[in-house]
C-alpha cells in the first residue's frame, strides 16, 4: 500500500511539474523570444497605412478589381477567411482538381488577355496548401501587369518595375522561390495615385 501511494505522489508531482514548465514556463518564453526577435510577425506581420490597419502580409486578401493584382486561388470556395482555411484535399489523380485547374486556366487567360498558347504559372490556376499564401510568383505578377497597368491607365513598364521592386529573393540566398507580396504590391501601386 505505501508503494502505490508514494507512486501515486510522484505521478501527481510529475504531472503538476509538467503541467507548470509545458502550460506556463515554455509558452511564456517562446512569446517573450518571439516578441523580442521577431517583434512585426509576433504581432501578425500588420501593414498599417495612415494609422489603420490594413492587413497583414502574411496572409492572402482578395483582390478582384482589374487594377490590381489578384493572389492565388483560394483553397475554398472565394475564400481568404479564416474560417475556411485549408487545403482542397484533391489529389493529382482528381477530376475535380482537373477541371478546377483548366477552368482557372481559362479565366485567367481571358481576364489577362493573353493567348492561348502563353504558359499559365501553376500559382496562378492552383491553391496553396494553406489557402492563404500571400505570394504569387514574379511570372504570374508580370502577367497580370498589363491588364493591371491598362486598367489604372499606367504604362506597363512602370507597373513592371514596380513587380521588380516588390520581388523578394529566396530565403537565405537557397531556400524556396523568388516571390511577390500581393499586398505589398497594391499598396505600392496605390501609393502611385497619393
Amino acid at each position: 500500500m505505501k508503494t502505490v501511494i508514494s507512486e501515486l505522489g510522484a505521478s501527481v508531482k510529475a504531472t503538476l511539474l509538467l503541467a507548470a514548465l509545458l502550460c506556463g514556463l515554455y509558452p511564456a518564453a517562446v512569446w517573450t523570444v518571439g516578441r523580442l526577435l521577431f517583434p512585426v510577425r509576433a504581432r501578425g506581420s500588420l501593414v498599417v497605412l495612415d494609422g489603420a490597419v490594413v492587413g497583414s502580409s502574411a496572409l492572402a486578401q482578395s483582390f478582384t478589381g482589374p487594377g490590381y493584382f489578384h493572389p492565388r486561388p483560394a483553397a475554398e470556395g472565394a475564400g481568404y477567411q479564416g474560417i475556411a482555411s485549408g487545403g482542397s484535399n484533391l489529389g493529382p489523380l482528381s477530376r475535380k482538381l482537373e477541371e478546377d485547374v483548366k477552368r482557372r486556366v481559362s479565366l485567367y487567360r481571358e481576364e489577362n488577355r493573353l493567348p492561348p498558347e502563353t504558359p499559365v504559372p501553376a500559382d496562378a490556376v492552383t491553391a496553396s496548401g494553406s489557402g492563404f499564401d500571400p505570394h504569387i510568383s514574379p511570372a504570374n505578377a508580370r502577367l497580370q501587369a498589363r491588364r493591371v497597368a491598362e486598367a489604372r491607365g499606367y504604362g506597363e513598364g512602370t507597373v513592371l518595375r514596380l513587380v521588380k521592386q516588390a520581388t523578394q529573393g529566396r530565403d537565405l540566398g537557397f531556400l524556396g522561390s523568388p516571390r511577390v507580396n500581393v499586398l505589398k504590391l497594391n499598396l505600392a501601386l496605390d501609393g502611385l495615385e497619393r
